[in-house]
């Protein structure tokens, strides 16, 4: 169960957020303004900046898939200054959620899941999967597409939820 709710919706989040991009871009174009100024923004002083949000989301979706399965993740630089360099990011993750298989995630459920502010402290996969690896991805995308509204980038809840499997 935890390959389900996981995996695939990771993938398609981050594809969302791909397509965001792209209008946020095109709509800095437009504009006439660099796209770093929609990338150096946040929403409050204390908040992280729209660069960072787009890293946390995919790191939370490699590190999820990683930590579930006992697969080492990537490991990324944070360096990334450009829409294009996003992208990649973004891309180079969904890369790596491809690799993963049903039962990969074989005992995922019970596994021991712990990081280093947890300060010794654990919790079993199954929780680490729904109380902090899907909120916190849905948080830091939201925050994203938050910021590029704030910032005037025309896109709406269809582009955050994306395609829906609709059945007739």
């Amino acid at each position: 169960m935890l390959y389900e709710i996981t995996i695939p919706q990771f993938t398609k989040m981050l594809n969302n957020l791909n397509k965001i991009l792209d209008k946020a871009a095109a709509n800095a174009d437009g504009r006439k303004f660099e796209s770093t100024v929609l990338l150096q923004s946040r929403l409050a002083p204390d908040q992280f900046n729209f660069i960072r949000q787009i890293q946390i989301a995919c790191d939370t979706a490699k590190l999820c898939a990683s930590r579930l399965s006992g697969k080492e993740a990537p490991v990324q630089a944070d360096t990334e200054a450009t829409m294009a360099e996003l992208k990649a990011r973004i891309e180079s993750v969904i890369t790596y959620l491809g690799t993963f298989t049903k039962d990969d995630f074989n005992g995922a459920e019970e596994r021991h899941i712990s990081q280093p502010r947890w300060e010794g402290k654990y919790v079993t996969g199954y929780e680490y999967a729904l109380q902090h690896a899907l909120p916190n991805i849905y948080f830091h995308i939201t925050t994203a597409y938050s910021i590029l509204r704030h910032n005037g980038v025309d896109i709406g809840k269809k582009d955050y939820l994306g395609e829906m499997p609709y059945k007739k």
